[in-house]
């Protein structure tokens, strides 16, 4: 009889044990090294942007302003002047900017690394922009011819051929938004920068001033 008494008397977790099933009873308590959901609310969880939410990290914001101008690189090289203590090296990048609606500029920059570089050329072309007077089939009027340096083009009008250039020639006349025309180097300079200066110059013979 004292044994029958004895099973009769379990514990109160043992009953509760065989009562309930065995995924009840394990999910129950939180894992260790687990924060609970009302932990995280107090902690100030939430999605990303709202109040109690992670911040944006930086980078792309809504309220960045995304630049009006078009911009391609033209060159860019490593030069090096002698120095007392040896030969200090710079990089000079060539840019070319424009809006394709008339607008286009040529920069030249130079500085200790490349994204300074780039950020000199892209202010001096600023400086430097030109607004040219294209007609309705966004081409130009006449004929037109200019030397930089070395550099010599002649850009003619031509109905319905499209922008027919090469070089950085091209460049320049695809962010200025000229089309119909045909440009031809008549000189045998390689000089990219020139060659892009030598289209500034003869596209300000078109241009509004």
């Amino acid at each position: 009889m004292a044994d029958e008494h004895k099973d009769e008397a379990q514990p109160i977790e043992a009953v509760v044990a065989e009562a309930l099933p065995a995924a009840v009873v394990e999910t129950s308590a939180p894992k260790p090294g687990i924060a609970s959901r009302g932990n995280r609310d107090r902690r100030g969880g939430g999605q990303r942007g709202r109040p109690g939410g992670r911040p944006n990290r930086g980078g792309r914001g809504g309220d960045e302003r995304r630049s009006e101008f078009a911009q391609k690189l033209i060159g860019i090289r490593r030069v090096a002047r002698v120095m007392a203590g040896g030969r200090r090296f710079n990089f000079s990048a060539g840019l070319v900017i424009g809006d394709k609606k008339g607008r286009v500029g040529v920069g030249l920059g130079k500085a200790a690394d490349t994204a300074q570089a780039i950020e000199k050329a892209t202010r001096a072309a600023k400086r430097a922009m030109i607004h040219v007077n294209l007609t309705k089939n966004r081409s130009i009027s006449h004929n037109i011819e200019a030397k930089y340096c070395a550099s010599r083009v002649e850009i003619r009008p031509s109905a319905g051929r499209g922008l027919v250039a090469g070089s950085s020639v091209r460049t320049v006349l695809e962010l200025a938004g000229v089309s119909d025309v045909t440009a031809k180097l008549l000189s045998r300079s390689k000089n990219p920068v020139n060659n892009a200066r030598a289209a500034i110059e003869a596209l300000k013979k078109v241009s509004m001033k």
